[in-house]
């Protein structure tokens, strides 16, 4: 095989950005087909320089009849996500997902099994983890050269949403068709970051606001509290309703203080690590000496091209994909328990009860009122 033949389900806002990049920022990778049922879709899709020899099928069953394609990628509404991945594994094509890989982890887990059976490439749009300053923390960290995490904090405010983007379509920000909010929707980045670089924690403690600043039944504020195995703590506030809000990313170890925010990562390191010192400084008051430093990053950000480019060496050579798609089980897990712990007041050990926690999921989707959209056009791009 000499390149990947792509397949796309899903031609809304995030789907018609992903067929631009195939069509143009990702060598070995060709876009042949599509799937939709709307005629304007299909008109923009067609539309694009190099999209002219595109097959547009109806159905995706009618896409993999066609030979066409060797993987797909899929890009619709959450609740969507595990049937489609699971039709394609059936259809002996390769998967790359958009997040969340589904909306509860029992699905998701089911999904994983399917796509072990398959033996095809399963592969998750988690973007950010291209980001080469997010790549540098987690290399530090594992490295061990700063010793061991005492706590982490995420805040990831700035997810501003006006309550158009709600209207827009008729399945967003609903139990039934989405399956929650600001965790399903622009923290899942987030939340698979913070798992990534600093590993899951044991138990999570939040508080979920539903329906907090804008007109609908999901969350869109949440600050969560978790345990790690190892002592650790970690805090992660999120919400869509705060400007200018705040992006910020800090992990406190026994050896030095990483913090990312506004574009910018900087190391502050003692001269003693902070243990040592605590157990070895006789007089009282007093605090190591810190050296403050940029760290300047040493790799492109590729964003959803480098994704979609790792994932196609991936098929093509063996080489290791920026984000597996078993891994999204992590940040749905963590989105789910927030969500768990507000519902039941309490906190939530990990891993918990994926049936309770579909089940509550279920109740609230079948109470879940019907909406009418106010269709805008929405520009992906500033959302990034």
């Amino acid at each position: 095989m000499k390149e990947v033949r792509f397949g796309l389900i899903g031609l809304g806002a995030m789907g018609m950005a992903h067929a631009k990049t195939l069509l143009s920022s990702v060598p070995d990778a060709r876009l042949c087909a599509a799937v939709t049922t709307s005629e304007a879709h299909k008109a923009e899709l067609l539309a694009l320089p190099g999209a002219p020899d595109v097959r547009v099928f109806a159905t995706a069953a009618e896409m993999y009849a066609s030979g066409l394609i060797d993987a797909v990628l899929i890009a619709t509404p959450h609740r969507l996500h595990v049937q489609q991945a699971v039709e394609a594994f059936r259809a002996g094509v390769h998967v790359l997902l958009e997040k969340p890989m589904g909306v509860s982890t029992q699905e998701v887990r089911l999904l994983n099994a399917e796509a072990d059976k398959s033996g095809r490439a399963f592969g998750a749009m988690f973007n950010q983890r291209t980001n080469p300053a997010y790549r540098k923390m987690k290399r530090l960290i594992d490295s061990g050269e700063l010793g061991s995490i005492q706590r982490t904090s995420v805040i990831i405010t700035d997810w501003l949403r006006a309550q158009s983007y709600y209207d827009s379509c008729a399945w967003r920000a609903t139990w039934a068709a989405d399956g929650g909010g600001v965790l399903l929707n622009q923290a899942p980045h987030n939340l698979d970051l913070w798992q990534w670089i600093c590993g899951m924690p044991v138990r999570v403690r939040a508080f979920c606001g539903f329906g907090r600043w804008h007109d609908i039944e999901v969350e869109d504020d949440v600050t969560a509290y978790v345990e790690y195995a190892g002592g650790a703590t970690g805090t992660f506030i999120t919400c869509t309703g705060e400007a200018p809000g705040t992006n910020r990313f800090e992990v406190s170890l026994t050896g030095g203080q990483l913090i990312y925010e506004n574009g910018r990562l900087t190391l502050a390191r003692p001269d003693t690590p902070a243990d040592r010192f605590i157990r070895e400084y006789e007089g009282g008051f007093g605090k190591p000496n810190v050296t403050v430093a940029d760290i300047t990053p040493d790799e492109p950000y590729t964003m959803h091209a480098g994704v979609i480019r790792a994932f196609v060496d991936h098929i093509l050579t063996g080489a290791p994909m920026i984000a597996d798609g078993r891994e999204g089980l992590n940040s749905l897990m963590l989105a789910n328990a927030m969500l768990l712990s507000t519902w039941e007041n309490a906190t939530i050990n990990l891993p918990f009860d994926d049936a309770l926690y579909a089940g509550k999921l279920a109740a609230l989707a079948a109470k879940s009122p019907k909406k009418v959209a106010k269709p805008i056009k929405l520009d992906v791009s500033k959302s990034f």
